[in-house]
């Protein structure tokens, strides 16, 4: 079936941060008085969404929404240059976001993906962000795959899950794209390859010739 439109997570896949996302909550966490492993972070917690990852490591708490506003302005203070957007990666975007619609679904917040995207020059190739600000679930759940899918098909008609490649770099994304219907291509390097086995493939990277091939032209 022939790819209509791309969806990109963006932590870990697009911006390449998730060592930084870990230094942040390594150190909040430990501020509120839990400590977080690097190794509890890749296997438990990442991919998915802040206040989850809040919920889960610090339990249910009053202030948890505190807590994610301040991972958040912590992110935006390291990252917010766009530099964690490498530029074989920008390329790629807007070679894909040439040809078909695009767009990013991410556990992550509006507050700090927008102005990373910006900064990177991307803002205005996406048809969609859709964040953890839009959604009650996130990963592994599949609704922010389906929100997008509804904003793709006001631009691409008739546009059916099973026409949207999905990039991912973590288990609970690989599902949530998996289980909205789409194909997903995992990106290496967040996790060990047999982490990602539940992807229709691997790849080391997000670049032109990734996506030229996803979408059957030539770079």
């Amino acid at each position: 079936m022939a790819c209509r439109a791309v969806i990109f997570d963006f932590n870990g896949t697009l911006s390449d941060d998730e060592p930084i996302l870990y230094g942040i909550y390594a150190a909040l966490f430990a501020e509120h008085g839990r400590p977080l492993p690097e190794a509890d972070y890749y296997r438990d917690l990442a991919g998915l969404s802040d206040p989850e990852i809040v919920h889960r490591w610090l339990g249910r708490r009053d202030d948890a929404e505190q807590v994610v506003h301040q991972r958040v302005n912590r992110y935006r203070a390291a990252v917010a240059d766009g530099s964690t957007i490498h530029p074989p990666v920008r390329a790629a975007v807007a070679f894909a976001a040439a040809r078909v619609p695009v767009a990013i679904v991410s556990g992550a917040a509006s507050a700090e993906i927008e102005p990373v995207i910006a900064a990177a020059g991307l803002r205005e190739v996406f048809t969609a962000v859709v964040t953890s600000d839009h959604v009650t679930h996130g990963k592994p759940h599949p609704e922010g795959y389906q929100v997008a899918l509804g904003l793709l098909g006001r631009r691409v008609a008739g546009l059916g899950a099973g026409e949207v490649t999905a990039f991912e770099d973590t288990e609970a994304g690989v599902a949530s794209a998996k289980a909205a219907g789409m194909r997903c291509i995992a990106v290496t390097g967040t996790l060990p390859p047999h982490r990602l086995a539940a992807a229709d493939e691997l790849v080391d990277g997000v670049d032109e010739a990734v996506i030229a091939r996803v979408l059957g032209v030539t770079p």
